[in-house]
């Protein structure tokens, strides 16, 4: 029989059946506001946006060459060149047969003319233009709607705008954009043991890196953070500040002081002045997790040690929020790799490891751990590129055995 681990005490909630039980509870906020264009990145699209024009609304060029008739290109004289057709400046007469126009990418293509040959292989001289080879129909032009057509569905509300998809909507010739709200977030900490990073250390004493880390990955988000800063280990004045950002705030994150110390008190400080939805996770990093509710306010309690909230953020509070702002996520991507080495673990918990993936001579991917996997250790999490899903029934893993990892390069955090 495997031996768990001593943090593995019956009562703790599965991580599915805790993350559904919170989205459960989790009401999306519905107000929205018009912005312009260039103030929607990382802001989540209100209503759903069709296309208000073809996407090109023309067919037109898609090389530097010559607009033809596909079925004279066959001519062995050559066609005779009577114009030329740039970007922004069209040619505006008819092209009949025997005849071609000079045309520059991103041109409208001419009427009468279905294709462009490109100009390496055609020979130009004394306005006519021989062509060294056969013509496709269509070949080279860039049809009108091609893209988007007219009256399309172009993107769902709940769409994060990012740059990709910002240029979309500029293509369709939008001015300004419905979006949700930003979500107003509450961050704070607590702990007599914080500083302020420039602070003199006393003995004991350590350095805040949560809330800097935590207010970096809401800015990603868009949120419009208040930073509360750090709280003493003092129930009234926990108790002070929860009350007064659940009455301007959709939502509250701390980090500490919700595990079973004589000086945690924000669990207890919750039940006072909220309702607890669940606490105490089988995960590690990350088992004294609180969420719950302080009036309309949702509460996510992370914990202090760095790499269980920088966890616990990307596993809960993220989905959290988003279900807060009205966006539709898009389902996490796994992928599969070979263990290059063991991986301490013991049955009991969902293990989050941090990993650092690449691609083998073979094709394949391998991961190694990335430094210790201690949840008090940031510097291996700054060195991971990836995160295992080590599952709660699973032990060590051993060199050749496969095991489940997310990409984390690139994301918010």
């Amino acid at each position: 029989m495997a031996i768990q681990d001593c943090c593995s005490q019956p009562g703790l909630r599965p991580f599915a059946d805790a993350k559904a039980d919170m989205l459960g509870q989790l009401e999306t906020i519905t107000a929205a506001e018009l912005v312009p264009l260039e103030q929607a990145l990382n802001r989540i699209l209100a209503d759903t946006v069709t296309s208000p024009l073809d996407v090109p609304a023309f067919a037109n060029s898609a090389m530097d060459g010559y607009a033809l008739r596909a079925e004279d290109a066959s001519t062995e004289q050559g066609l005779e060149l009577i114009g030329t057709s740039f970007a922004g400046h069209p040619f505006t007469g008819r092209v009949e047969s025997g005849q071609c126009v000079r045309i520059m990418t991103g041109a409208a293509l001419p009427l009468g003319t279905d294709s462009v040959e490109m100009q390496e292989n055609c020979v130009s001289a004394n306005n006519h233009v021989t062509f060294q080879q056969p013509v496709q129909q269509g070949q080279h032009v860039r049809q009108a709607a091609e893209d988007v057509a007219q009256g399309e569905t172009v993107f769902q509300a709940g769409m994060r705008i990012n740059a990709r998809v910002l240029a979309v909507l500029a293509s369709l010739g939008l001015e300004q954009v419905y979006v949700r709200r930003p979500l107003r977030v509450a961050l704070l900490s607590t702990g007599d043991e914080l500083k302020r990073p420039g602070e003199l250390l006393a003995p004991g004493e350590i350095y805040d890196s949560n809330r800097i880390g935590l207010t970096a990955m809401l800015d990603r988000l868009g949120a419009e953070i208040t930073d509360y800063g750090i709280i003493a280990d003092d129930a009234a004045l926990i108790r002070n500040a929860f009350i007064k950002a659940a009455a301007s705030h959709d939502a509250i994150i701390t980090s500490g002081g919700v595990s079973v110390g004589d000086a945690d008190h924000t669990k207890a400080v919750l039940e006072e002045v909220g309702r607890i939805g669940f606490w105490k996770l089988a995960i590690k990093p990350g088992k004294p997790f609180a969420f719950g509710h302080i009036d309309q306010c949702a509460f996510f309690g992370l914990p202090g040690n760095p790499v269980s909230a920088a966890v616990t953020f990307h596993l809960l509070v993220r989905p959290g929020l988003a279900k807060l702002a009205g966006e539709q996520l898009p389902p996490g991507v796994t992928l599969q790799a070979t263990a290059l080495m063991p991986f301490k673990k013991t049955p009991g918990r969902m293990d989050f490891q941090r990993g650092q993936v690449a691609r083998q001579t073979d094709g394949s991917l391998g991961v190694v751990p990335a430094g210790s996997q201690s949840s008090a250790v940031f510097s291996a999490m700054a060195e991971a590129n990836c995160l295992l899903h080590l599952e709660q029934s699973r032990g060590r893993v051993e060199k050749g055995e496969t095991v489940t990892l997310e990409l984390i390069d690139g994301l918010y955090w």
